[in-house]
């Protein structure tokens, strides 16, 4: 155990404050700028002083980057792919666990690899399913000769094809797989005793109902904790949807959308406005990890099973 001293608690102190306020002065900033008007935002120095300008500021970035509908789509995405990711997550780890079959850790850390190729790695392959969702079965199909065996037999071409681009299921599915969300759940579930597996086996429970009556339960706070993570991490997506969406009226998000807000090269320095949107875009995530952030630490660091 550590022991304390005057010396030790004053550094203490004096981290928290610096780390405080390196985390906080970002923000600090984005509202100060969004709250001026295009004069005060233009002096230098800028005040770093909010002024009266706020609601001005976020009006006018609303009716310019029609941010309404943009909210609503990335709601649906980050939604969709935070319930997405925890489903198969909890899914795929119950199957590790619980399920004694030879390639289940070969299963494993295929999926904990994954680790190591995030979205921009696999970005291409990723785009060319997405384009049609099918093709591996219509290349399984033309390299087994099926394809050519059933337009010689019933004279119908088989052409399989499913189109995900500009779509909420393309914005979401290619997204929902998680090897950290896997991998939580799976440390999760090898703390789960042995006797409580036992006696839902008794009790005459089968597998699916252990899952849904004990398990989900009992990871109730890992999966808050998860949640928060993939639906800020879904939010603040902006690779995938540039690339997915070519209809940005309809499917864009709101993460895009920030860029109707940026300044043109010859026209209004309004950044103002621009941090007027950034600010109603970041407000979303902000308030679910506030409002989250006590089963968000319970679930990363509770031993208490």
């Amino acid at each position: 155990m550590i022991e304390r001293s005057p010396l030790f608690n004053a550094i203490s102190y004096a981290m928290m404050v610096i780390g405080f306020l390196i985390v906080v002065t970002p923000f600090w900033v984005v509202l100060v700028a969004a709250s001026q008007s295009l004069s005060e935002i233009a002096r230098v120095p800028m005040s770093l002083w909010p002024s009266a300008h706020l609601w001005e500021n976020i009006e006018a970035a609303w009716n310019r980057a029609d941010l309404g509908p943009k909210l609503l789509n990335s709601l649906i995405v980050a939604l969709g792919v935070t319930f997405g990711k925890i489903t198969i997550a909890a899914l795929s780890a119950f199957s590790i666990v619980f399920f004694n079959y030879r390639a289940r850790m070969v299963c494993f850390w295929m999926i904990f690899v994954t680790l190591m190729l995030p979205l921009e790695v696999r970005i291409v392959p990723t785009y060319s399913i997405a384009a049609n969702a099918l093709s591996p079965f219509q290349t399984l199909l033309d390299t087994l000769g099926l394809t050519g065996l059933i337009s010689a037999l019933t004279g119908v071409e088989v052409s399989l094809n499913w189109n995900l681009l500009n779509s909420y299921t393309g914005l979401i599915l290619p997204l929902v797989a998680t090897a950290t969300g896997t991998f939580l759940y799976r440390q999760f579930f090898m703390t789960v005793p042995d006797e409580l597996v036992e006696a839902s086996k008794m009790d005459g429970s089968g597998p699916m109902r252990f899952f849904f009556d004990v398990l989900i339960p009992l990871s109730r706070t890992n999966m808050l904790a998860l949640a928060t993570i993939m639906f800020v991490s879904s939010w603040n997506q902006y690779l995938w949807p540039l690339l997915v969406t070519t209809d940005r009226e309809n499917y864009g998000t709101v993460v895009m959308q920030l860029k109707a807000l940026i300044p043109a090269q010859n026209g209004t320095p309004d950044w103002n406005v621009t941090m007027a949107g950034a600010l109603i875009i970041m407000l979303p995530p902000l308030v679910i990890v506030a409002l989250a952030q006590r089963w968000f630490v319970r679930g990363l660091i509770s031993r208490d099973k």
